[in-house]
């Protein structure tokens, strides 16, 4: 089949929509193994003799170490089994150099992918389903893995994944100006609404200058799919792609323009800032102390801590819901492990299995959490006693997993992400004072029907 062709845009080096399933039915010309639903997880019997697997990530500083020091630890206890981790860029560019490696017939036996992958993982029929070890090996899912963690990577019931590195959203307070403005930090705002009246009474200005405001938060994608899920509504028709191929987006309405239009409120009043939509301009602006209230993942709670010391004191709450009504929950962030099927040998599978469910374990979950600050997968795994962080585990317990919980299943999510932060960029002023340049109901129904096409494209392509 043909190679796909690249475009560039101002995120780097993508795989255009329209082909970003062209990999899709070429697993059988890749070498030995089948992927998908009639791959085979084989037995530990598969390893013979010493073997070394690449193990692709997109971790880097201190989590590549942690990285490192997971493999290390790993050799230590199966001698037979060298694992090299290789970094592989970002997310986003990890998804391009896999895409690459498929065409090429040079993946690697082991590869983290970001939760917004794992549509196209799964359609791409290069994999062994993560549930197929579990099922031979007889693994206790229920009691090595968080339900809302694993509820994300699975798809008809089935484990496709294995969960890794998992985030959740806070929000996050200094609670120094909160105590100065006469509020308690204790009994945080619980929505939208109840943020901005709290964001209105911690603006502070001095000689008409603002010199703290009371909210930011990035103009990310991200929080438009935790808002969504938050109001227990589906980002995706057909279950949120769970019961079928969704064929649209449902960030046009809902949870969307209601987030996009209060935030649009704040800038323009003057009681919050935007720096637009990079999530390290919204984090450095927190960690100066001139915010008050903020949104973020719990893996900038290491940072944000080390920021904090000796300049303010900083506490966490759980995500805002959209209103007093919305009944459902967050949705879990980060990426998950995929084992290739095509064009790997039954002794690299087992190898990458055997890593896979060495990273599970309770001991190497906690190191992985202390090092990291992700969330830890087992719930076995002592998680850090800071109770900051406790209020994240606290959050993803508290939740039943749901349709609108687990996430959207979509072929071209990562576009979808970008779409919305388009319309973000669109209903939110740049400044106090300023119009935004599209109405919010507007901008995310325009951002929403641009995906129309793509879903199309991809959808034909998984059809074929």
């Amino acid at each position: 089949m043909a190679r796909p062709r690249f475009r560039r845009t101002r995120d780097g080096l993508v795989v255009t929509a329209a082909l970003s399933l062209a990999l899709t039915g070429c697993g059988g010309d890749a070498g030995s193994g089948e992927g998908g639903e009639a791959a085979t997880a084989p037995g530990a019997d598969a390893i013979t003799e010493p073997i070394e697997i690449e193990f692709w990530h997109s971790m880097k500083e201190k989590n590549e170490l942690a990285i490192k020091a997971m493999v290390d630890d790993f050799k230590k206890v199966n001698d037979k089994i060298t694992v090299k981790p290789v970094f592989k860029g970002d997310y986003d560019q990890m998804v391009v150099a896999y895409k690459q490696a498929v065409q090429q017939e040079a993946t690697p036996p082991l590869v983290q992918i970001y939760d917004i992958g794992s549509r196209f993982m799964y359609d791409s029929q290069q994999v062994v389903p993560m549930y197929k070890f579990i099922e031979l090996d007889k693994f206790d899912q229920n009691a090595n893995i968080e339900p809302n963690i694993a509820s994300y990577y699975t798809i008809k019931n089935k484990l496709w994944s294995m969960p890794f590195n998992s985030s959740a959203p806070l929000l996050y307070m200094n609670a120094d100006a909160v105590k100065k403005a006469g509020l308690d930090p204790d009994k945080p705002p619980a929505t939208l609404d109840e943020v901005g009246e709290w964001a209105k009474k911690l603006t502070v200005k001095e000689g008409g200058t603002v010199t703290q405001f009371g909210f930011n938060a990035a103009l990310y994608g991200w929080f438009v799919e935790q808002l969504t899920a938050q109001d227990n509504a589906e980002y995706c028709d057909n279950g949120n792609g769970r019961n079928g191929l969704a064929t649209k987006v449902n960030f046009g309405t809902g949870a969307g323009p209601k987030f996009a239009q209060w935030l649009g409120d704040l800038v323009k009043e003057g009681y919050a800032t935007n720096t637009g939509r990079p999530t390290d301009q919204a984090q450095n602006a927190f960690k100066t102390g001139t915010i008050a209230l903020h949104l973020e993942s719990t893996s900038a709670l290491g940072g944000y801590t080390e920021a904090a010391k000796g300049k303010f004191e900083l506490k966490t709450a759980p995500f805002p819901k959209v209103s007093e009504s919305s009944s459902g929950g967050t949705i879990i962030g980060g990426a998950s492990l995929w084992i290739n099927a095509v064009g790997h040998t039954d002794a690299e599978k087992r190898a990458a299995w055997e890593f896979v469910k060495f990273s599970n374990t309770p001991e190497q979950q906690a190191k992985w959490h202390e090092a990291t600050g992700y969330v830890p997968v087992n719930p076995q795994a002592k998680a850090n006693d800071n109770p900051n962080f406790q209020v994240a585990v606290t959050q993803l317990r508290a939740q039943q997993p749901s349709a609108a919980t687990s996430g959207c299943l979509l072929g071209v999510m990562p576009e979808a992400r970008k779409a919305a932060e388009v319309g973000l960029e669109q209903a939110v002023p740049a400044g106090a004072g300023q119009e935004p340049r599209t109405p919010a109901e507007q901008a995310m129904q325009n951002a929403a029907a641009t995906l129309q096409t793509p879903i199309q494209k991809y959808n034909a392509n998984v059809e074929q």
